[in-house]
């Protein structure tokens, strides 16, 4: 996603929402294959926000270099592992971006990205998209929930806090969810998106990919690593759940596949150990940027599009 990986919570989901989506080219005249024989991985392009760049995983290469984009992210782990060569893939991924920036430049703290579909075309036979997260502003609603939570957990008091979501009532009071109604509106922009990659790409298949799990399933915060009232704890899970089901739904609207990268990821959020987690905590212990996939993360999204793709 983007500013939110150079900011550190700030850059969370930049997440952000973190949709990714694969297409995988068809068989035709001039690439497919005959007589049973694979047809083509690529040319392959990866479109998304930092969920899909990887933001200060080691390497970071690219241009501009604002968009932090990772030679170890899921898109160039999928490209290895598919065998696609270096002239046929391209990572166009862009921290901070929205589903917006899919089709206008987007200006980062070092460098413009141009439109990421400017870099599809009739050849491509791959491509992965992850967006959404930053369209719901899901990285400025972690940092509110983050802050409140520290104050829930230092005072302990109904004198300032009536409930143990203190969070969610900035968001859903009286009766209308703030967030809900945004992961609506990123639906029918996603939609639109997902009809202009196919335009653009038509010999191409589409694998819409959700985003892996922040928090644990019971939706319990982390202590000082992760700080959240229990209730907060408990929305922001379910509001990440919220977002799959949106990105699911689109992807079935649109004739693509989704491809679960939550349900590989339980046991391996922001709370669990060092050694297993696959999304860093503020205070990330492997270079990754915090809220964010490290490395290991990165390959768990990989491995999830590959099966999504039967690779």
């Amino acid at each position: 996603m983007g500013p939110f990986a150079r900011a550190g919570l700030a850059g969370i989901v930049s997440c952000g929402v973190l949709l990714t989506a694969v297409l995988v080219g068809r068989p035709d005249d001039d690439h497919g294959s005959s007589g049973g024989e694979r047809p083509r991985p690529g040319p392959y392009v990866a479109l998304g926000d930092s969920y899909t760049s990887g933001p200060k995983i080691p390497r970071q290469s690219g241009t501009p270099a604002g968009c932090d984009r990772s030679d170890h992210n899921y898109p160039a782990v999928v490209a290895r592992q598919l065998g696609v060569t270096a002239a046929d893939f391209r990572d166009v991924s862009c921290s901070g971006a929205t589903i917006t920036d899919l089709t206008a430049p987007q200006k980062t703290s070092n460098g413009i990205n141009p439109a990421q579909l400017s870099a599809l075309s009739k050849r491509t036979r791959l491509v992965t998209l992850g967006i959404g997260g930053n369209d719901i502003g899901f990285g400025s609603t972690v940092t509110k929930c983050v802050t409140m939570g520290a104050m829930y957990r230092a005072i302990r008091s109904d004198r300032l806090f009536s409930d143990d979501a203190p969070c969610k009532k900035q968001y859903a009071d009286g009766g209308t969810d703030e967030v809900t109604q945004k992961i609506r509106t990123a639906g029918r922009k996603l939609s639109a998106a997902l009809a202009e990659i196919e335009r653009r790409a038509p010999k191409a298949r589409v694998y819409v990919v959700g985003y892996p799990a922040i928090l644990p399933v019971e939706g319990k915060g982390c202590g000082r690593e992760l700080p959240l009232a229990p209730g907060d704890a408990t929305y922001l899970h379910d509001k990440g759940k919220q977002l799959n089901t949106m990105l699911r739904g689109q992807a079935e609207a649109a004739g693509a596949t989704y491809v679960d990268t939550y349900s590989p990821s339980v046991g391996h959020d922001a709370c669990s150990a060092e050694k297993t987690r696959w999304i860093e905590p503020l205070q990330p212990s492997s270079p990754a940027a915090a809220v964010h996939p490290n490395a290991h993360g990165e390959k768990g999204m990989a491995d999830a599009v590959l099966r999504g793709i039967g690779a």
